[in-house]
């Protein structure tokens, strides 16, 4: 291609492009001018509606301002912005905007966080804000104004508007706020934890006159109730809980529901559920009641539920079966619990145990209670078992051990059997009548006594019956009215036992006794007396006759005393005489001689006397005509003048003495004559029976309340064949005596409410102890009298003492003082008593 042709094409392809582009151009030209006419018409069209908006805007309650960064401005809605400054309190200036967004934020958590969220994020909201506002600026009917607040972002501009909600939809006004100034229940409205609203229950309930009083004093149902709704709002959930609360001074049981509503409210309410609570107690307490009473049956009770579980037991029942508490409380079912005793052995036996075991389930479709059933147990035990349907849905069962029923009912049946034979075997004629007067039992001896048929009289008789049959033999009517009043009667006293006779037609007398028994009846006896009554009536005349034989057999033993001791005291008077003649004149061989007669007769003469009164005193005791009379004496006194008494004795023998025991100045109490007789019978008895240069020892103590007497001896012992009967009347008689002498010791000891003992082996001696009660608070001799006393010591005589039969006789207690004897006749050795015996016999008395 040549140069011109390129230069050619070049001016042809530049001239095209600018014709295109001026093609271009024009018609782009003519696209924006129609674009740019649209876009005015559509700019007036905007303009017009913008004008509309805020014409239409500003007739409502509504504010709008933009947040850009930190600027916050007023787009429009000043009178509106001015009644939300003035529901804040803030003053009304060109700064009011920021203050009125701070008022909002400032008025709950939840606000500010919605408008922070707005500001930094964007992010839309919308939520509510209810405000103190003056009357005028919301009616007269409404004490708040509430906001209706929502939030939107467009670029970097957020827009708030803030719309002034209408009066019905006022928190205390509108429909649904009067509607619920109806409700009975109490009902309230919080934000913040502070009250909003309240219905006039509530009100009431917390006595304020108005919301704003509650308010401002700070009431409220409970704090516990407050609790529930704080934890509501904080947790946005619903709540519920029940709480006791005292309203107008009665205590009553609410169910108090906190509901969330939106982010700032909470509403809540309590539901009075007392009278529901305490039916809810009443049916609790009387189930617990009902599951105590249960629980303190003897009877085993076990109640399974609708679905064959186990709901309830009691002690019993784990008793009865042995079963573990553990596995009852895990609520076995029926079959399974059926399974388990059969595993223990503890169901009846059974050869089909899977049928048995269906039966016993099939009982939970009964409608009424099954017909009970016993059960014998493999260990012996028998139970009835009762089935019953629950009311409350399920089975009852009761299980009664009737093993000590039936085995007592056995024991019961043979008893009876035992008694029945028994009462036959009795002479007296039995009978027993029940509390209506019908005869339940009789042996066979009634039937004799009365001389009835075998048939003539059935059991369950009426007692008049009895009373037509037994009248032949007894016609007397009032004794079987009066017998039947005492078996029907049921005053205690007619019942009590009674006892009378009665004879019959047939010449016997018979005796009858009315015994009540434990249950009600009367037991009815007679028993023929006649042969009885003949021999007590013998026996009455023999007692006379021993009463009388006793009384012959007193003056019998007086009259001989009496004449015994008559010749005797002229014998002892005489001696007495001829021993003081004796002793007047010179001593030889048949003076000497004499004098041991007379001596031997002294002796003999004082025996006989002691013994007869020793039958005196013993019949005294017999007759019941002696008594003691205790005082208080020196017993080492008492002691050494018994010794004295038996010095001779003592040294003819060469037996020591030996005195231990109570102080020399120690009193006893006890009748001192007696006591007296007592020693000297002891003292007499030890020194017959001791060995020669023997030894006679006498100890006293002592014991608390009692004091003890001990007199022992060396020498011949008592045989154990004797100790037994030595204390009784004519056993082991001695040379001059009866042998009553250690009879009248033990009569004279127990008159003293006393006892004595004997302890002797047959070689080494023996020991009595006198024991004398009533000793306490005897004391001590005072002044010089209470000296020790003098007792006589009993000398160790070297040769061989005269022969127990020529000795000096010991002689008797003086009744008088010795300074009342002559001088002449004390020369002579009398002493008191012989001297009034000689008197007596030579009449001088």
């Amino acid at each position: 291609m040549t140069v011109a042709t390129i230069a050619f094409a070049a001016a042809a392809g530049a001239t095209a492009l600018a014709l295109s582009t001026t093609v271009l151009a024009w018609r782009l030209r003519a696209r924006l001018t129609k674009l740019s006419q649209g876009y005015k018409s559509r700019i007036d069209v905007q303009h017009t509606v913008l004008g509309e908006l805020d014409a239409a805007t500003l007739a409502f309650d509504e504010a709008f301002v933009a947040i850009e960064g930190e600027t916050v401005r007023l787009v429009w809605g000043d009178e509106t912005l001015k009644t939300v400054a003035d529901a804040f309190r803030i003053p009304f200036s060109d700064e009011v905007a920021p203050r009125v967004i701070e008022g909002l934020a400032g008025s709950s958590k939840e606000a500010a966080d919605a408008l922070k969220r707005l500001i930094s994020e964007g992010r839309p909201c919308r939520f509510e804000v209810f405000t103190e506002a003056p009357r005028s600026l919301v009616g007269a009917r409404t004490s708040g104004l509430t906001l209706l607040v929502e939030g939107r972002a467009t670029g970097a501009t957020a827009w708030v508007r803030l719309a002034i909600a209408s009066e019905h939809t006022s928190l205390s006004s509108g429909p649904f706020a009067r509607m619920a100034d109806l409700i009975p229940a109490p009902c309230w409205v919080v934000r913040d934890g502070q009250l909003v609203w309240a219905n006039e229950a509530w009100l009431k309930a917390v006595e304020a006159d108005s919301v704003e009083q509650a308010r401002a004093e700070h009431r409220g149902l409970d704090r516990s109730a407050d609790a529930l709704v704080v934890e509501a709002a904080e947790q946005h959930v619903r709540r519920e809980g029940f709480r006791w609360l005292t309203i107008h001074g009665q205590r009553r049981a609410f169910q108090v529901i906190a509901e969330p509503l939106g982010d700032a409210y909470v509403c809540a309410y309590a539901v009075d559920v007392t009278e529901s609570e305490e039916s809810r107690e009443a049916l609790k307490r009387h189930a617990k009641a009902h599951d105590d009473t249960l629980d303190r049956l003897e009877d085993a009770v076990a109640i399974f539920g609708p679905e064959k579980r186990l709901t309830f037991h009691n002690r019993a029942f784990e008793t009865l079966w042995d079963l573990e508490p553990a596995w009852l409380a895990e609520r076995p079912t029926h079959g399974e619990l059926l399974d388990r005793l059969r595993q223990k052995r503890k169901l009846p036996e059974t050869s089909d145990f899977a049928t048995w075991k269906a039966q016993e389930l099939e009982f939970y479709g009964l409608s009424e209670a099954a017909p009970d059933e016993m059960w014998s147990l493999p260990n012996g035990r028998s139970l009835r078992v009762v089935r019953q349907p629950h009311p409350l849905g399920g089975l009852l069962l009761l299980f009664s051990d009737k093993t000590g029923e039936l085995t007592l009912k056995a024991q019961f049946n043979s008893l009876i059997q035992v008694q029945r034979a028994t009462l036959d075997q009795l002479t007296d004629a039995v009978s027993v009548f029940g509390s209506d007067g019908r005869l339940r039992l009789r042996n066979a001896a009634f039937d004799a006594f009365w001389k009835l048929g075998p048939d003539e009289l059935a059991l369950n008789s009426d007692f008049g019956q009895l009373t037509s049959l037994c009248l032949p033999l007894v016609h007397d009517r009032g004794f079987w009215s009066e017998l039947k009043a005492r078996v029907t009667d049921i005053d205690p006293l007619a019942r009590a036992p009674q006892t009378g006779e009665v004879r019959t037609s047939d010449g016997r007398l018979a005796q009858w006794r009315t015994q009540p028994l434990p249950d009600g009846a009367t037991l009815v006896a007679f028993s023929d007396i006649t042969d009885r009554r003949a021999l007590e009536e013998a026996i009455e005349q023999r007692d006379v006759a021993l009463s009388e034989s006793v009384r012959l057999k007193r003056d019998f033993v007086a009259n001989v005393s009496y004449e015994l001791r008559t010749p005797l005291t002229t014998i002892v008077g005489y001696a007495d005489l001829l021993q003081r003649q004796a002793n007047a004149t010179e001593a030889d061989p048949a003076e000497i001689r004499r004098r041991g007669f007379l001596n031997a007769i002294q002796a003999a003469s004082q025996e006989l006397a002691r013994s007869i009164d020793d039958v005196l005193d013993m019949a005294q005791i017999d007759a019941g005509e002696m008594s003691v009379t205790p005082s208080d004496f020196n017993l080492s006194r008492m002691v050494a003048a018994a010794l004295g008494r038996q010095a001779d004795t003592l040294s003819a023998k060469g037996i020591r003495f030996d005195y231990q025991g109570l102080d020399t100045r120690a009193l006893i109490r006890a009748d001192q004559p007696r006591l007296g007789q007592v020693l000297d019978h002891l003292l007499d008895y030890a020194l017959r029976n001791a060995a020669q240069e023997g030894q006679i020892t006498i100890r006293s103590r002592k014991e608390g309340d009692t004091l003890t007497l001990e007199i022992g001896y060396t020498g011949r012992g008592i045989p154990y064949h004797t100790q037994a009967h030595i204390f009784d009347r004519f056993v082991g008689r001695e040379r001059g005596g009866p042998g009553l002498g250690l009879a009248l010791v033990k009569a004279l000891v127990e008159l003293h409410e006393g006892w004595i003992t004997l302890e002797s082996e047959p070689q080494s001696g023996a020991t009595f102890a006198i024991h004398l009660p009533h000793q306490m608070g005897v004391g001590f001799e005072t002044g010089e009298a209470g000296g020790t006393p003098e007792v006589p010591a009993a000398p160790v005589v070297e040769a061989t003492p005269e022969p127990p039969a020529e000795a000096a006789p010991t002689p008797p207690a003086a009744s008088a003082p010795v300074e009342d004897i002559p001088e002449e006749m004390k020369a002579l050795g009398l002493t008191a008593e012989t001297l009034a015996q000689a008197r007596r016999i030579l009449g001088m008395a």
